[in-house]
């Protein structure tokens, strides 16, 4: 069973291209999960994958995001969630 790990990201990360970056990263490394903005003006989500370095990449490439971000803080944390293994990694609305 794979962990799932739900992260939380403020700062500038709505607008600038946040959630579809967080996707084709999550995608080349071939994790599962979910990205989305909140109302609150973060981005969250919900990531899993058989290995654990990818997930820990994604994590460490969460705390930069893309150059037209400015990551102020990462939440990061196991959870007990599964992730469907069929809808790969999207971006929700």
């Amino acid at each position: 069973m794979q962990e799932s790990y739900r992260f939380v990201v403020t700062g500038r990360v709505q607008g600038v291209g946040f959630r579809v970056a967080t996707r084709r990263k999550a995608q080349a490394l071939g994790l599962l999960g979910w990205v989305r903005n909140c109302p609150d003006g973060s981005v969250e989500g919900l990531v899993a994958g058989a290995s654990f370095e990818a997930v820990m990449s994604l994590r460490d490439w969460l705390r930069r995001g893309p150059p037209t971000a400015q990551v102020e803080t990462l939440e990061w944390r196991a959870v007990d969630a599964p992730v469907a293994d069929d809808a790969g990694f999207v971006v929700r609305r």
